[in-house]
């Protein structure tokens, strides 16, 4: 064994030892752990949660950086392939400050997609820690990517798998400090502030001031992200541990951590309703520039929506957890959304365009 891979060895176990010891004295000591890079900075918080658009800067471009996390599982393979295809059709047109694209793979090993999508490979949980709840992964991962890649762009967009880009997006992020993020009607701080002192003491000011946001889609400032990434692997791992939060928070449990982690380092964000549609609830693409298909889409063959019941035409990527896609899926029939049709045929044409499609 070569001293690169004893280092790396040693680096990774420390790391994973560090995470330990954190969660250990979680519970007496402050969540927030200053990441070990450059100069510390100011930012502005809101201490409310509004709707608002922020004027964009019409000077020099501010590139952002896009980070998707990924497993190496067939299910989380596909949905981000398509999500690199769309990224290169928009990168480069006009209104675009997308910079460079990395998919943080945390399953800690090369895939055969390497040469195809620019990949960091990052460490998994050790063994039990993420107790079933693979999600936590996340937050660990862009720490170490955080620590160990280069990365040239000022901003960070963090995006998912299931994100297809539906136009050139700029950056949403103001130059003051605030983040842009997408808020989501079931973030609910104020409901859950018993719950959330525990990681957000009074002292730190009032619930208002954790944005209803997860961590994706947010745009931030890169050196706010390396100082919040560590708060919100620990305070991710300590929701998971303590039985009233993992109980109230569920499946968005790391989704609260990211909030309450980025309002411990008084990072404040813009909050964008455009930022991206869910269909089939959001039924027009409008302003978006995302698609997040995290829902299934159930029809009759009338074009009526079939919530909780399976349609005679459905789209649902639970489907596919275990295998691709079919190049050329079934259109919705007639009557069917906007929003669902134009997922469909995105869909179709990145696997149309991707090679060696299914394979």
């Amino acid at each position: 064994m070569g001293w690169g891979k004893i280092f790396f060895t040693v680096l990774i176990t420390f790391s994973a030892a560090l995470i330990t010891y954190n969660i250990l004295i979680s519970a007496n000591a402050s969540f927030k752990e200053e990441f070990p890079a450059g100069p510390s900075r100011k930012f502005a918080t809101f201490s409310q949660d509004p709707i608002i658009k922020m004027p964009r800067s019409k000077n020099k471009k501010r590139l952002f950086h896009t980070a998707v996390t990924s497993g190496d599982s067939v299910y989380n393979t596909w949905q981000t392939r398509i999500m690199y295809y769309w990224f290169k059709k928009f990168k480069d047109e006009p209104n675009s400050e997308m910079g460079g694209f990395t998919r943080i793979l945390h399953s800690g090993k090369p895939d055969r997609f390497m040469d195809e999508i620019p990949t960091f490979v990052a460490q998994p949980l050790p063994s039990g820690m993420d107790q079933g709840y693979i999600v936590l992964n996340r937050p660990w991962a862009f720490v170490q990517w955080l620590q160990q890649a280069q990365i040239e762009e000022d901003y960070i967009l963090m995006a998912e798998p299931d994100h297809i880009i539906v136009k050139p997006i700029p950056n949403l992020a103001s130059t003051d400090g605030l983040g842009a993020a997408f808020p989501f009607f079931y973030i609910e701080p104020n409901k859950y502030e018993s719950v959330l002192r525990k990681f957000f003491p009074e002292e730190e000011g009032p619930i208002t001031d954790i944005d209803p946001i997860g961590n994706s889609p947010v745009i931030v400032g890169k050196e706010a992200l390396k100082k919040i990434a560590p708060t919100w692997m620990n305070v991710s791992l300590a929701m998971k541990k303590d039985p009233e939060a993992d109980k109230a928070f569920g499946w968005v449990l790391e989704m609260y951590a990211y909030a309450v982690s980025s309002a411990l380092h008084k990072v404040g964000n813009v909050l964008h309703k455009e930022f991206m549609i869910q269909p089939p609830w959001d039924t027009k693409i409008g302003e978006a520039f995302i698609i997040h298909y995290t829902y299934g889409c159930d029809y009759d063959m009338k074009g009526n929506m079939t919530p909780g019941k399976f349609g005679e035409w459905r789209f649902d990527k639970r489907s596919y957890s275990d295998k691709w896609p079919p190049k050329n899926l079934t259109l919705p029939p007639p009557g069917v959304s906007e929003s669902v049709v134009t997922l469909i045929k995105m869909v179709n044409e990145a696997t149309a365009n991707i090679p060696n499609w299914g394979s």
